[in-house]
Order: structure tokens, then sequence, then C-alpha cells
């Protein structure tokens, strides 16, 4: 498992920059396109956002009930519609890489969590609420949802400049739905089989090795972004040896062109 997630990470590193931006050809879409793209893009986001589904892996990794799992899943859900619904329509922002540095350590959590860090380690009866601290975290992973969201050509505020943020959160909760279900299937597999708490070990363990390494990653990015030049790059002309980060220029589009 360890090996596996080592040899896949210099291909998660070079895909950070796609994982969760928006392309031009997304934006050129979504000027061109209605409500309907918004809901493909949110979708499509979802579904290639890797710390989003480790999240959400962990959270379902121990629930066998169909109730449990909807609950969990609604809270979190309500967690993230809220502030990608608010922050976007307020226009309230922050630097994605460190909110996707915060999204990292609630990945490392709940691998923590999962493998009982809390007991063992800080002699804890019991972990804190969980349903609590999906809730929390559900508002963090909005937020990061919201900083991309906000690349796109929204419009001036206002009814349509609504709709389209909450078509985008409609694709969201469609590309979940279809990751959950993926998730379900494959948990179901093994949760019965003799092997099952030896892979409930190594699986939290990647959790928590794919979070800590999500978190170097971002706050990477972030250092090479804010400070290009203890890099060896001006501002200018920064390319990184991998890939080519920059912040995104946001262009501002009157309504009649949406």
């Amino acid at each position: 498992m360890y090996k596996l997630i080592l040899g896949l990470f210099p291909l998660i590193y070079s895909a950070s920059s796609f994982a969760h931006g928006i392309s031009e050809d997304a934006k050129r879409a979504m000027i061109e396109g209605g409500y309907l793209k918004y809901i493909w893009l949110g979708a499509e986001h979802m579904i290639t956002g890797y710390d989003h589904l480790l999240f959400l892996f962990g959270v379902i990794f121990f629930l066998t009930t169909f109730k449990d799992i909807v609950k969990f899943i609604s809270v979190f859900t309500l967690g993230h519609s809220i502030t990608l619904i608010f922050a976007t329509f307020m226009g309230i922002t922050a630097n994605y890489w460190l909110i996707d540095a915060v999204i990292a350590l609630s990945v490392c959590y709940k691998g923590f969590d999962n493998n009982e860090g809390f007991q063992k380690y800080f002699g804890m009866k019991k972990a804190p609420n969980l349903l609590m601290m999906v809730f929390i975290f559900g508002l963090i992973h909005g937020f990061g949802l919201s900083t991309r969201l906000q690349q796109l050509p929204l419009g001036e505020k206002g009814s349509a400049m609504l709709m389209r943020i909450i078509s985008f959160n409609v694709g969201v909760e469609v590309g979940q739905i279809v990751a959950l279900a993926i998730m379900l299937v494959i948990l179901s597999g093994v949760r019965h089989t003799n092997v099952f708490k030896r892979f409930s070990k190594v699986a939290n363990d990647g959790l928590i090795l794919a979070g800590f390494m999500l978190l170097l990653m971002q706050l990477h990015g972030y250092l090479h972004t804010s400070s290009p030049d203890e890099f060896g790059f001006s501002e200018d002309n920064h390319l990184h040896h991998h890939m080519k980060i920059k912040q995104p220029k946001v262009e501002k589009y009157n309504h009649d062109n949406l």
C-alpha cells in the first residue's frame, strides 16, 4: 500500500493544478453554455477532487448501515453547500493553496481517527464527536470548492449568479454520489473478508500518509506562488520544474456575455 501511494504521488503532484483548477476551455464553456455546464463542471470537479474523495472514503470506511451513511454524508453535504454557496455569492475568498492544505489535514485526521489514534496516543476514552467534525470539515471543503468556482465568470450578483452557483453545487452532489457508490462497492467487497482488519489498518495509515503528502504539496505550492524569488524564479518567469504554477487570472465579464 505504501509503495503504491509513493509510486502514484508524482502523478498526483504533476496533476495538482488541474484536479481543482479551472481550465481555459472550461471557462469558455461556461461563457457559452448554460446552467447544465455548471452542473457538469461541478460533477467533474468532485470526481477529480482526490482530497475530497479521500476524506469521504475515511468517513464511510466503518459505516455499515444505510441510515448512518445518509446521516454523515448529509452533514458533510450541508457543510460544504453552506460555504460553497455563501462564500461564492458574497465573494469571500482566500489563498486556495492554504485552504487545500487544511483539507489535506482533514484527510490525515480521518485516517488517524479511524485507527483509534486519539485513544492510543492521547489516552482519550473516545474521539471528538464525529458528526460535528464532519460538519466542520464540510465547511472547509466547501470553502475550497468556492475558491475554485470563483475563477469562473459568474456574472454580476443576482438571481442568475446564484443559479450558476447552485447548479455547480448540484453537480458536486452528483459527482459525490457517483464516487460514494464506487467506494461502497469496494468496501462491501472486502468488509466481510478475513483480511479486512489488516486492510483497515493499512488503508487508514495510507490516508494519513496521503494527506500528509498532499499537505506538503499544497504548502510547497503556496511558497512557490507567494515567494517565487526565494526558489530562484522571478515573478515574471516562474516555472516549476514539474509544472507551471501561477495564480489564476479572473477576468470580468458582463452579464450579457454569459
